[in-house]
């Protein structure tokens, strides 16, 4: 497998053919390192606490409840990858979630996904500083 650089992005066509959960997988990622930075950043916590804090940011019901702030933002491309993988059929369910905040939280995922392989690092860091 080759790994690509972590600055190289795709072609926006490309990204958007791609499957709302596959974008979810990698928005996961983005959102649970752009949280981990900011408290890192933020202030010397210890390891427990950082643990606990950013899970508290990065579990379905509290991107669900951001994404609701969002939803006003969106653009059109941005709005149909949310809806595609929020609608997407999808291997596993929430475990401490309903089901519209794990939905939610995966088409959230995916907007974020979404921006990070295409390169619009502008538009991922206005939507992750977005205070609604």
């Amino acid at each position: 497998m080759k790994m690509l650089s972590i600055d190289e992005f795709l072609d926006k066509n490309k990204v958007a053919a791609m499957g709302g959960v596959a974008l979810a997988f990698v928005g996961d990622a983005v959102h649970s390192l752009y949280v981990r930075k900011t408290l890192v950043l933020e202030k010397d916590y210890k390891t427990g606490d950082l643990n606990k804090l950013s899970s508290e940011i990065v579990c379905a019901k509290a991107q669900s409840d951001f994404v609701e702030k969002l939803m006003s933002v969106l653009t059109e491309d941005e709005l149909a990858v949310f809806k595609r993988a929020r609608n997407a059929k999808k291997g596993t369910r929430a475990k401490h979630a309903s089901v519209t905040d794990y939905n939610n939280a995966t088409g959230f995922e995916a907007v974020l996904g979404y921006l990070y392989l295409s390169g619009d690092r502008e538009r991922l860091d206005f939507l992750l500083n977005y205070g609604g």
